[in-house]
């Protein structure tokens, strides 16, 4: 079977998947404005799409392997595409909110089936592997502030963004259906093929309950600063929008560069130091750009917490998946559940904070996501060792 065509749709799906997910942070303040959201809206709709992803999270980790793995990707890609074109066209946000929860919904499940198949195809360099795709998640993330900013001296309109990435999501589910024709048995890659997987089960073990605390801190730390740092920038610091979507573009650029380089430090340290290592460096960033005074400090804040927020997910899931192969869709789906878990409470405690105090004090919630990450991740890591003794 080859693993070439497989691993190419699933990296670009993934590329397009890292734009969409940090879109509506650089968009916000936009959207806000020309839809009428309050910040406790705002708030409202991250949590909403956060609330999405832990639905497709819970059915994606159960069901996905009961399907053709490349043909399901390409019906919710074209699923994401509808949904998008149909958002690009809302006159207020009473719309925004069902059709967000669908977009969480259908992100999640791709994003399930793209970490256990490339699991699957590449079990003897896992950890390499899942870090490269998760790399072109962040590669994503990293061109979106770019290419937004140049769109907007173009069409200064939030719509079209939303246009340009339904539109690529169609060419990646044309290419993945095409792909599925070729391969008609790629699903059937394990025993645990065609019967449903038990969530129980699994969190009944203790390392994999940390793994789920875990993604609940680094879910609110990665997208409480993807999606509220513009606004944080812009309404609390004073700074321009396209400044302040450049800055992001450290963030973004500091988890490409981890989880591109994150494998190579396995050679000379152990999975739970690395974890610890990363843990410090995002807590530190996350500080910076809280007490950090000038543009320099908080690109250097934002670089930071890029480089320790990076590789965890990768190295974490690869982690257990060496530990528990079969179980690798519920395990996804556990890390799925947990980010989006943060995700949900980092945009809504946001957006209330907010609300009530301004960004500016808002903002904390990211050094305190920072701080629990860490704790979290010492007590894995500990767990970690003890089994590997």
């Amino acid at each position: 079977m080859s693993r070439s065509a497989p691993t190419a749709v699933i990296f670009s799906g993934f590329f397009l998947l890292g734009n969409l997910i940090i879109l509506w942070g650089l968009l916000l303040p936009d959207m806000a404005a020309a839809l009428g959201m309050s910040a406790t809206i705002s708030g409202l709709f991250f949590s909403l799409m956060s609330l999405g992803t832990i639905i497709g999270a819970i059915l994606g980790g159960k069901y996905a392997q009961r399907f053709h793995f490349l043909r399901l990707f390409a019906a919710l890609a074209f699923c994401e595409v509808v949904l998008l074109l149909l958002l690009s066209v809302i006159p207020s946000w009473y719309w925004l909110l069902p059709l967000i929860v669908l977009v969480g919904m259908t992100y999640s499940i791709m994003f399930t089936i793209g970490h256990t198949l490339i699991a699957r195809l590449f079990a003897n360099k896992r950890a390499a592997m899942m870090g490269l795709m998760d790399f072109m998640f962040s590669l994503g993330t990293l061109t979106a502030p770019l290419w937004v900013v140049a769109l907007f001296w173009v069409l200064d309109d939030w719509r079209w963004p939303v246009r340009i990435i339904a539109l690529g999501l169609l060419l990646v589910g044309l290419y993945s259906w095409q792909v599925a024709k070729a391969q008609p048995m790629l699903a059937a890659a394990s025993q645990s093929s065609g019967r449903s997987l038990s969530y129980g089960n699994v969190l009944r073990q203790p390392l994999f309950m940390l793994l789920l605390l875990v993604m609940i801190g680094y879910g609110a730390a990665e997208w409480g600063q993807g999606n509220w740092f513009v606004s944080y920038a812009v309404d609390g610091l004073g700074l321009a929008s396209e400044q302040a979507r450049l800055l992001l573009a450290w963030f973004t650029g500091g988890m490409v560069l981890s989880r591109l380089g994150f494998a190579l430090l396995l050679r000379w340290l152990s999975a739970a130091s690395l974890m610890l290592l990363l843990g410090i460096l995002a807590l530190s960033g996350a500080l910076l750009i809280k007490w950090g005074v000038g543009i320099s400090l908080l690109t250097a804040g934002n670089f930071l917490l890029g480089l320790g927020i990076g590789g965890l997910f990768p190295l974490m899931l690869a982690t257990v998946m060496d530990i528990d192969s079969d179980n690798g869709p519920v395990l996804s789906g556990i890390a799925s559940i947990g980010s989006s878990i943060g995700f949900q409470f980092a945009g809504l405690a946001t957006g209330l904070w907010a609300q009530q105090a301004g960004i500016l004090q808002a903002y904390w919630l990211v050094p305190l996501a920072c701080g629990w990450l860490l704790l979290m991740l010492v007590l894995f890591s500990r767990r970690l060792s003890r089994l590997h003794q």
